[in-house]
């Protein structure tokens, strides 16, 4: 193994704790103890000797230590000096997009204009219009981007941009990134593209050693999502990158719910890129994957020729060209709605458990919604309010404040482990009048249906994080309402002043969500029981539906662990 640059010669014994070993003995009758310490070798005698099966018995553990500290690179993250500086571009309002926008913003002083992108074709057609239109900048990061159909035309669409003069940044957390190193060194060996990770893993394979051994860190990832073009529009929310998100992926359908936005608002969100960008935890991608000839892009050519030629991606393509939102942008006809908003986003020092409490999003949030008066109306795909959540929400029950949240069920959610940081406080809550809905598995809506991929259609699992107060005040971003997002992920999101935006999800809750949803209800003798609304008749379980008793078991087993502040 060669030596990284800048690693003392130190680090690269103790990474080796064989190396020189027979020198050692030789020139001082010392032996190396795993580049730790030097300890004296004593001549073996009669009953005093070791074996060699118990000398290997005690040293084993430390060699796996050493070995795993060293795999981990918890002490090998590359120096951050000399990293290139940059910040959102200012001058753009001669771009095509400033062009367009720029207009009817100075029509709507101190207004920002949004759109919401309920639905799955609209929100990859939103992006990949966004990404060809630009000429000046793309900002954008992500927790998640997969090398399925959608990430790789995505993937392609940055290329294509930065050959046409388009600067990129590219910001991705690199718990997700695995499978991703080639991909990625060949856009970030592109001279218009720089590709930094969030909280990176330096050994790129036995990544659980990282966890193993750098927990602390490992352990905080990047949940944001935003995507600016020239600095002129931007999407915020819930979607990560990737087949399921766009319903592109046949079985599989999140519901989910963006806000693609223009005006001030845009500015604010490229602030909020920067310090991210610029952030203790953000990495060149050339410190930590190994660089490619910058003429090379051959695996992302073959990806995205594999991907094109591809029948069912050609249906897909074919159908976010139908898109209602695709005519209306080419068109510059897309209705906005001109509202007061802003951003807000964790310290991105929270990556390092460095950020102070008030520079949290969860304290930002409080301030900025304040207390509500009558309603609360909140979608979570991921929802552990812990102890001290559940008391909130009881208090505000038992002032009147009428609750309805929509999380996933057992049998639709795809991280079970966070289900039973959930189950067990169902009984409080119904117990204060809080109406819980939980999503079904459903067949999602096909991928030519416009409605697919929106919050009450067709779809196999939720993922969209919102809420509304008071039919008045809207929160749509990556925050979860769970301990992960609250205190260990960092996490952003718009909070939105719109009547008619916080209508929309009232009107979910109204019409559409009972449909496909099992409403949980707590019986006279305090059982838990599921209704379901199928052809205009109830249905009740006794019993979680779609769910085998292992599955219960282990839920009810694993909410017994103190391990709520993780999940």
């Amino acid at each position: 193994m060669l030596q990284k640059p800048g690693i003392p010669e130190l680090a690269f014994q103790a990474r080796h704790p064989c190396r020189r070993r027979n020198e050692l003995r030789n020139a001082s009758g010392w032996s190396a103890g795993c580049g730790v310490q030097l300890v004296k070798r004593v001549p073996r005698t009669g009953s005093c000797a070791m074996s060699r099966h118990k000398r290997f018995s005690v040293l084993l553990p430390v060699l796996v230590l050493c070995l795993g500290a060293s795999l981990s690179g918890c002490a090998l993250l590359p120096s951050q000096e000399n990293r290139t500086t940059s910040v959102a571009y200012r001058d753009t309002a001669d771009s095509q997009l400033g062009k367009a926008v720029i207009p009817r913003v100075a029509a709507n002083p101190g207004y920002s204009g949004i759109y919401p992108l309920r639905h799955a074709l609209d929100a990859f057609a939103a992006r990949a219009l966004l990404m060809r239109a630009a000429e000046r900048s793309l900002d954008v990061q992500y927790y998640v981007w997969h090398k399925d159909t959608t990430g790789t035309l995505l993937f392609n669409g940055l290329y294509e941009a930065a050959e046409r003069g388009v600067r990129v940044r590219l910001l991705l957390d690199d718990a997700n990134a695995s499978g991703l190193d080639t991909i990625l060194a060949e856009l970030d060996a592109h001279p218009n593209i720089e590709v930094r990770l969030f909280n990176p893993f330096v050994t790129r394979r036995a990544r659980l050693l990282t966890y193993i051994f750098d927990f602390s860190r490992a352990n905080r990832r990047m949940h944001n999502k935003s995507f600016t073009a020239d600095n002129q529009v931007t999407i915020v929310g819930g979607r990560n990158i990737g087949d399921q998100y766009f319903g592109a992926a046949g079985g599989q359908l999140f519901a989910d719910l963006d806000i693609m936005a223009a005006g001030p608002v845009v500015h604010e969100v490229s602030n909020t890129f920067d310090r991210y960008w610029t952030s203790e935890s953000s990495y060149p991608l050339d410190r930590i994957v190994s660089p490619v000839a910058s003429d090379s892009i051959a695996e992302l050519a073959a990806a995205t020729s594999r991907v094109k030629n591809d029948p069912a991606t050609l249906a897909y393509i074919s159908a976010v060209r139908d898109s209602p939102l695709m005519h209306k942008l080419l068109e510059g006809q897309l209705p906005l709605e001109w509202v007061t908003m802003q951003i807000t986003s964790d310290d991105p020092a929270k990556g390092l458990g460095k950020a102070a409490p008030e520079a949290l999003l969860r304290h930002k949030l409080k301030q900025i919604i304040g207390k509500p008066a009558t309603e609360v109306d909140l979608i979570s795909p991921y929802f552990v309010p812990a102890a001290a959540g559940v008391a909130s929400f009881v208090a505000l029950a038992e002032q009147g404040v009428q609750i309805r949240i929509l999380t996933n069920s057992l049998e639709a959610t795809d991280v079970t482990l966070v289900h039973s940081g959930y189950a067990k406080w169902r009984k409080p809550l119904l117990k204060a009048g809080v109406r819980l809905y939980e999503s079904r598995h459903l067949s999602p809506t096909l991928p030519e249906s416009h409605g697919a991929g929106s919050i009450g259609s067709s779809f196999s699992g939720l993922h969209a994080k919102t809420f509304a107060v008071d039919r008045s005040r809207v929160f749509v971003g990556s925050f979860n309402f769970d301990q992960r997002s609250a205190a260990i992920n960092t996490e952003m999101g718009f909070v939105i002043n719109s009547p008619t935006l916080a209508q929309l999800i009232t009107d979910a809750f109204r019409d559409n969500i009972p449909g496909k949803t099992y409403e949980v209800g707590l019986s006279d003798t305090g059982q838990l029981y599921w209704v379901e609304r199928r052809d205009g008749e109830q249905v009740r379980h006794d019993v979680e539906p779609g769910t085998t008793f292992w599955q219960r078991a282990r839920v009810w087993i694993i909410s017994l662990l103190p391990i709520d502040w993780m999940l």
